[in-house]
């Protein structure tokens, strides 16, 4: 409806594609954007609303069609796995891939994968049925070399990762060079959260401090703000307080309402509150 589709995320990091959610439509997203499926290795999905996982089944069965053999990595509320198991069993699909499901917890939080550089945890948060946030956490970053001076020292290029690790460098003669003296301090790691439908509550909060980028579920204004008590879900204003509160620097609405075919009035009531507020719209990205 007003072209907009049920949830789905795209995080690129560092050249390696997240799915978050994946409602109904969203593999011809993908293919509108020119995002190859393929190239997806890990999907998280929220909660067992249809508009957050009704696209997954065939999502899952076309990379199938198109020969993908590389490992995929799902994580979700434990009841996936077997509406998955019941729409593979009769329509008789065996997949060409390895599909590897990760039950998350809606009770409590934990990481659910890491590596060197990137951390994913879950947070439980409070809709109609179970339902959990993410959070990507950036590991340590490199420093940045300086290149006139590394170079003028004649340091050879072996020696160049330990540098950006932050280790000093002894030439031949025992003169010793600290990281700083050869490289500038690494940047911040970064920090993205995915707030999935969910009243305000606050219990949820101390999982979601200081975001790079907090995408936060605003389905109302808060002219409405007893309907979404009702249907557990948040309003822009609210949306717009717990970024404050919790020191986020920038903030995503999303998951609007049918009822709103102008979105503007959500931008506007969200910045009165936090104003580097953008509404997340059909195709466009967000640098972290």
């Amino acid at each position: 409806m007003f072209d907009r589709h049920p949830t789905s995320q795209v995080l690129n990091f560092n050249e390696q594609l997240f799915l978050i959610d994946c409602g109904e439509g969203t593999q011809i997203q993908l293919s509108r954007y020119g995002i190859k499926s393929n190239r997806l290795g890990h999907i998280f999905i929220s909660h067992l609303h249809g508009d957050h996982y009704l696209g997954l089944v065939g999502l899952l069965s076309s990379m199938h069609l198109v020969g993908r053999k590389s490992d995929l990595h799902l994580y979700g509320p434990p009841a996936l796995k077997e509406i998955l198991d019941v729409q593979f069993l009769h329509s008789e699909t065996i997949l060409r891939y390895n599909l590897v499901f990760h039950p998350i917890s809606p009770e409590k939080p934990g990481v659910i994968f890491e590596n060197r550089t990137l951390k994913v945890s879950t947070f439980p948060l409070k809709h109609r049925i179970a339902c959990t946030g993410f959070r990507f956490d950036e590991g340590p970053r490199a420093r940045t070399l300086l290149g006139d001076v590394v170079q003028e020292l004649n340091i050879p290029t072996a020696y160049f990762p330990m540098i950006k690790k932050g280790f000093d460098y002894v030439d031949e003669s025992g003169k010793v060079y600290t990281a700083d003296d050869l490289s500038l301090p690494a940047p911040l790691s970064r920090s993205y959260v995915y707030c999935s439908d969910t009243v305000r509550t606050p219990e949820y909060l101390p999982y979601v401090q200081k975001a790079n980028l907090m995408y936060h579920e605003s389905t109302f204004l808060h002219d409405m703000v007893d309907r979404a008590k009702e249907t557990f879900h948040t309003t822009a204003l609210e949306a717009g307080e717990i970024a404050q509160e919790t020191h986020a620097k920038k903030l995503l609405l999303g998951h609007y309402s049918a009822r709103y075919r102008d979105l503007n009035p959500l931008l506007e009531e969200a910045r009165t509150v936090f104003p580097n507020t953008e509404l997340s719209v059909e195709g466009r990205w967000f640098s972290v």
